[in-house]
């Protein structure tokens, strides 16, 4: 067995079974009591908990991730040390890895492609503009959920695990989707997570990664000098335009890959209105795409419907040859540009006459990058030649870039223009963000209405929990707490009140017990208990006689409970009643419960309808309901009367007469 499982860590959280397995992790199912909810909890290898020096890494750079909170990232609750071993508390995710899905449904359709794109872009903007990198986006790292959103884990993890820069086996799992700078061993930024991000898309619309070898190394050595395949070769449904992005992000170049997430986001929005959509791309990574009014025109003409899919295959075709022919085409037009105006910036300072440094209307200059750049802080004669526009609606909100910084211009660096062209400048107000309010107590209905009608745009989840406290409806609590500062995106939590908690079960049954171990028994069950008492013949004296409801009955926790405690056997005690009469006899002992037989005689010494005997003597103790004899007089017997004889004797004649002896001898 498992030396971590049924161990309580830190008094909170209980390990209770294995639920994976990683190259420097075990996770495990735990519950943590004092929030009472189930978490995921990974817990460092031995092999790492004895390294100091990653256990101190491996720490510091889960409390940075534990700081993000974004719905396409599996939170992280907490990060704590126990008796000598690391372990972070994660959300508990009910779904299946990218990678399961992937072995189930490969390839997937391009829709349900960048369903599931879109969403690991927005997780990896998130945590992008956190300054956090997650270095090992693979579809192992991808959980997919029941509803079909998704969720990236184990960010900051990789970095930890980038120390160990030797291409292992165990590394056989994330070598198919490393960035050639990280094969190399070289310093990474952002734009290897968008490297990876286009290799999972890759093996998701074509069912396989786009290198693969007998070692790590072999594979690895595909990243820096191969060239993928591409996807519509293997799966000729994927639309152009979804081709393009995938293989944009995968550029091996990091001068012509995504600068950032965001701009791949922009991208994949633009395509996913509009799925014919082709992109040109720039060395700068800027896509420009054929529809958008702003943007040049493709020199294409316009195709029907039926034609539209063989059409879309010759043109990939096309883009694939001159892709590479493109790049030199524009690097050099740049490079022509640059020292065509050093040129004409040279003669113009050797003419004798002219001073001014104004370039002429005939000439065409090249908009510089403006983004970046602080506002206050451009001098007015920097850019000559352009009239830069900042009015009102010129200050928007940025998550990328920080209060004051240019954040975006209307005509892209790199292009050319005429002298006096205006170019509108945006400039960043910084993260938009707004405070908590206090809603404790307040309806659910109300919360979700204020939610709604603040400016900052929220995620807002609801929660319930049972509270004896709290009227059923209302908010128990927040999360994160009022007055705390909020951002755009950000998930808030209310907690919502389902009434006092009654647990329901099964009525037990406690007839025949004493009556104090019921009573104890049912408060203990956080039933309420009244009783009340009868006599019983057949039950002992202090125990129980029945139960309301049955035992066997469905009850929840405050239901009553009554109890008929026995007060044991009922007795009265006999009076004498000799000498009442017999009505004054039976109501006294039909009054205590007696059932009353009268028996009637004569009596010479008793006067008539008086009690001559009673079957129980007096002072013995009887159950109601006994039957008792009573002997009522009747009074004297009478004598009966008989008429006279008559005689022709006179009375003394009557007198018998005596016996004649007879001698036995005469």
């Amino acid at each position: 067995m498992d030396k971590y499982i049924g161990k309580l860590l830190d008094g909170r959280y209980e390990v209770l079974e294995i639920i994976g397995i990683g190259g420097m992790a075990v996770v495990y199912r735990a519950m943590d009591h004092r929030l009472n909810r189930l978490v995921a909890i990974k817990i460092l290898k031995d092999d790492y908990s004895n390294d100091a020096e990653f256990r101190r890494r491996f720490h510091g750079e889960s409390q940075a991730v534990a700081m993000m909170s974004h719905p396409n990232i599996v939170n992280v609750y907490d990060v704590s040390k126990n008796e000598g071993m690391d372990y972070i508390v994660m959300e508990l995710i009910d779904g299946i890895t990218l990678k399961q899905y992937m072995e189930k449904k490969a390839p997937l359709s391009w829709r349900e492609t960048l369903h599931f794109s879109m969403q690991i872009a927005k997780a990896l903007e998130h945590a992008h503009s956190r300054n956090i990198i997650h270095r090992d986006i693979k579809p192992h790292n991808i959980m997919i959920l029941k509803d079909g959103s998704v969720k990236v884990a184990d960010f900051g993890i990789a970095r930890v695990a980038s120390s160990q820069n030797t291409l292992t086996k165990e590394a056989l799992g994330s070598v198919h989707y490393i960035s050639p700078e990280q094969a190399r061993g070289g310093r990474v930024d952002n734009r290897t997570d968008i490297y990876s991000l286009g290799v999972v898309m890759y093996e998701m619309l074509t069912g396989r990664p786009p290198y693969d070898g007998e070692t790590p190394v072999s594979v690895a050595i595909q990243h820096i000098n191969g060239t993928p395949l591409s996807p519509s070769l293997l799966n000729s449904s994927i639309p152009t335009g979804l081709e393009q992005i995938t293989m944009h992000a995968m550029c091996s170049d990091l001068n012509i890959r995504y600068a950032s997430v965001t701009d791949m986001l922009k991208d994949m929005e633009e395509f996913r209105k509009n799925p014919a959509i082709r992109f040109t791309f720039l060395p700068q990574g800027v896509s420009v795409v054929s529809n958008a009014p702003s943007r040049p025109q493709s020199n294409r003409p316009a195709v029907s419907k039926p034609r539209q899919e063989e059409l879309e295959r010759e043109y990939a075709i096309e883009d694939r040859q001159e892709r590479s022919k493109r790049i030199l085409i524009v690097v050099g037009i740049v490079l022509a540009v640059i020292a065509l105006i050093g040129l004409v910036v040279l003669i113009m300072s050797r003419t004798s006459g002219e001073s001014s440094t104004e370039p002429s209307e005939e000439e065409e200059l090249i908009v510089p990058q403006m983004i970046g750049q602080i506002w206050d802080e451009v001098p007015a004669d920097k850019y000559p030649g352009f009239v830069f526009v900042v009015n009102d609606d010129s200050y928007i909100y940025s998550t990328e870039y920080p209060e004051g910084v240019i954040c975006d211009q209307s005509v892209p660096a790199g292009r050319p223009a005429k002298p006096g062209k205006e170019i509108y400048l945006y400039i960043s107000k910084g993260e938009q963000t707004d405070k908590m309010p206090d809603l404790i107590k307040k309806s659910e209905e109300y919360a979700k209405a204020y939610f709604k009608a603040l400016e900052i745009k929220l995620t807002p989840l609801t929660e319930k929990e049972y509270s004896d406290d709290v009227e059923e409806g209302y908010v128990i609590r927040t999360d994160p707490e009022p007055g705390a500062t909020l951002k755009a995106g950000q998930i808030v939590t209310i907690y919502v009140s389902k009434g006092p908690e009654f647990k329901k079960f099964k009525m037990p049954s406690v007839e025949g017990s004493e009556s104090s171990t019921a009573v104890a028994t049912l408060e203990g069950l956080k039933l309420e208990v009244t009783t009340r008492e009868e006599y019983s013949s057949t039950v002992k004296e202090g125990f129980v006689i029945s139960q309301t409801p049955p035992s066997g009955t469905e009850v929840q926790e405050g239901t009553v409970v009554t109890l008929v405690i026995s007060k044991g056997k009922q007795t009265v005690t006999m009076p004498y009643v000799v000498g009442y009469t017999s009505s004054s006899a039976q109501d006294m002992l039909q009054n205590l419960g007696l059932s009353v037989v009268i028996n009637r005689e004569y009596s010479h010494s008793v006067t008539e309808d008086h009690v001559i005997n009673q079957s129980y003597g007096s002072g013995a103790e009887l159950i109601p309901g006994t039957q008792v004899t009573l002997t009522v007089s009747l009074g004297p017997e009478p004598v009966p009367t008989e008429p006279p004889t008559e005689s022709t004797e006179s009375p003394i004649d009557t007198v018998p007469e005596e016996p004649v002896e007879t001698d036995p001898e005469g």
